[in-house]
């Protein structure tokens, strides 16, 4: 208990920063404070704001019931700079509740809900609307549902934490409000309200061609080695940006610019892209923490329990970093929740071009990456939907399929139900000869093949030179072979940008894509010659 007193106002402390407290000032709500909110269950509720230095507020959390008031109360006290928080004891029920905040002023907010609350994040496939994705018009016209609750952080950087949001707050579940809403988040909610019977909130808050280290502390990308380029390049976009130094490259690249667009359009060829002026290192999405501090951070310390996460694409380059920044950003989030909080993440989808051959790839390294991270990290789990690509859209309008498994995945992992929520997994192999023998956990009922002949498969010999294979299911087993292949070395499956693929087991799940070998891939460091 003492440590959790200690812990609380530790938070007050941090709450002053970003916060100006004018001479007198009325008693206010963080802005994730609304009316038709949704609040974490099972767990106390911190609930804050500002008020004049001192000043006394009491917050309390209560709905009528037939002859009584169910009621959830505490009490705060501003600090010095106004910063004040309150925690309420577990609610009894779902509600509906009104919040009742009162210092020398009071506020009054109504249709509060409390069940599971979840942070929906990652790039432009999390940020993908529902009006923008596959058939959207039944869904919006049938999306009415005031069990589920809805919030979006509006898009901005920040260069250090801060400890307020933007955004229009929250909104009950309707055609009106989920049409521009995330279509990954909103599936997903819908589906896991569903199987649960209780009141979710979606705190959606994304930022489409963003990278991870943008949505990872700069504490966190400074503990680990691998990681602290990352801060070290923001600080020296910051230099050149305050030194000028930006703006004197800038106007030289211009310069040649203009000399080679001259050029071109004399000799009737297409003008080179022009270079863009120098801007704020710290508004820069791409950079290191920028969305964390402005879009993650403030969300601290809010009772929320769990986290969805679609993202990948624009780390794709560096795919073998990610399998160290992937788990760092979600420790970092652990870390600044104080929970150990299940984070469901959506394996890349296929796309570019259709290979008929075996091919290096840096998307199925990333894959392999975000798959890794569900073995290193306890809690965490993966969507894979090799099934709903495009090959000329990185963005694939089927959202409903990635936000049901992700329902199925939080039902197993956060829930505890005893549901087959993966599809086929690989977890050994067996050389028999020229063949290669494979077995798979999640295999539930038992494998399928989603056609006529299993794809997907490539094997390799001693040279290290994969090619296509021939695969057959035996059991719960998938044996591979090739012609010319007498000694089989490795098999990989779905290793591609855009794979094909169709080893599926009978609950409906893809298989995971894989590989038997560790071979360096394209995104592995380079060993030095020797």
């Amino acid at each position: 208990m003492k440590q959790q007193i200690v812990r609380r106002w530790t938070w007050i402390g941090i709450l002053a920063i970003g916060y100006v407290q004018p001479a007198r000032a009325d008693v206010k709500l963080h802005p994730l404070f609304t009316d038709h909110m949704g609040l974490q269950r099972a767990t106390s509720i911190p609930i804050w704001g500002t008020a004049d230095p001192g000043e006394t507020v009491h917050v309390r959390l209560e709905r009528r019931l037939t002859s009584s008031w169910e009621a959830s109360a505490g009490d705060a006290i501003a600090d010095p700079s106004g910063a004040w928080m309150a925690w309420l004891p577990l609610p009894y029920t779902f509600g509906p509740y009104t919040l009742t905040v009162e210092g020398k002023n009071k506020l009054t907010l109504s249709d509060v809900l409390i069940g599971e609350v979840w942070i929906c994040s990652g790039q432009s496939n999390m940020e993908w609307k529902v009006s923008q994705s596959y058939e959207p018009k039944p869904v919006i016209e049938n999306s009415d549902n005031p069990m589920i609750r809805l919030f979006t952080v509006q898009r901005v950087t920040a260069g250090e934490p801060q400890r307020t949001v933007k955004s229009t707050g929250w909104q009950e579940c309707g055609p009106a409000s989920v049409k521009d809403f995330s279509a990954v988040g909103y599936f997903f909610g819908r589906d896991l309200q569903r199987a649960l019977q209780i009141p979710v909130g979606l705190i959606h808050t994304s930022w489409g061609g963003t990278p991870a280290q943008a949505w990872t502390s700069k504490e966190a990308m400074e503990a680990v080695p691998a990681l602290k380029h990352y801060n070290e390049r923001l600080l020296r976009a910051i230099d050149d940006f305050s030194s000028g130094k930006a703006k004197d490259t800038y106007e030289a690249a211009l310069k040649k610019w203009e000399d080679e667009s001259a050029k071109a359009k004399a000799e009737g060829k297409p003008a080179p892209r022009k270079p863009n002026p120098p801007g704020d290192p710290t508004k820069n999405p791409g950079q290191a923490s920028t969305l964390y501090n402005a879009m993650i951070a403030p969300l601290v310390p809010s009772a929320v329990r769990r986290a969805i996460w679609y993202q990948g694409e624009s780390n794709a380059g560096t795919a073998y970093e990610y399998r160290t920044l992937f788990p760092t950003m979600i420790e970092d989030w652990r870390r600044h929740w104080n929970y150990d909080m299940p984070f469901l993440c959506v394996q890349l989808a296929p796309f570019m071009k259709i290979n008929a051959e075996p091919m290096e790839s840096s998307w199925a390294e990333l894959r392999e990456a975000q798959f890794l991270t569900t073995r290193k990290l306890p809690n965490v789990g993966m969507a894979v939907i090799t099934d709903v690509g495009e090959e000329n859209d990185i963005h694939p309008k089927k959202k409903e399929p990635v936000g049901a498994r992700l329902a199925l995945l939080a039902r197993r992992i956060a829930y505890w139900q005893p549901i087959v929520a993966d599809g086929p997994t690989y977890c050994g192999m067996r050389i028999e000869g020229d063949r290669a023998r494979l077995c798979f956990d999640n295999v539930g009922s038992g494998l399928e093949c989603r056609g006529d002949k299993l794809t997907g498969f490539t094997i390799a010999g001693l040279d290290h030179k994969f090619v296509n294979a021939d695969a057959e299911i035996q059991g719960n087993t998938v044996v591979v072979r090739a012609a010319g292949i007498d000694k089989p070395e490795a098999v990989r499956f779905g290793w591609a940008n855009y794979p094909v693929m169709n080893l599926w087991n009978k609950e409906g799940l893809p298989a995971t894509p894989f590989r038997t070998d560790d071979w360096p891939g394209i995104t592995a460091p380079k060993t030095p010659a020797k």
